[in-house]
């Protein structure tokens, strides 16, 4: 029974609106595929959940992430 737990920003994205429920859908559904192919798992015992963070609670380097990406 894989559990598969993805994490992302929540922050708007490119235009403003972020990951739509189909992006979300597509990567349930490309996640639950990959564990079907490469491991054998059957997809309905296969559980993936996504997160969004608040891009004020995520941290990278020692730095909040608009810090670190200000000195990329």
């Amino acid at each position: 029974m894989p559990y598969v737990n993805i994490k992302i920003t929540r922050e708007g994205g490119p235009g403003g609106t972020g990951p739509s429920a189909r992006d979300k859908a597509r990567l349930i559904a490309g996640v639950t595929e990959l564990l079907r192919e490469t491991l054998g798992k059957h997809p309905a015992t296969t559980f993936v959940v996504i997160d969004e963070v608040e891009l004020e609670h995520w941290g990278i380097g020692g730095l909040p992430v608009e810090d670190y990406r200000a000195g990329q």
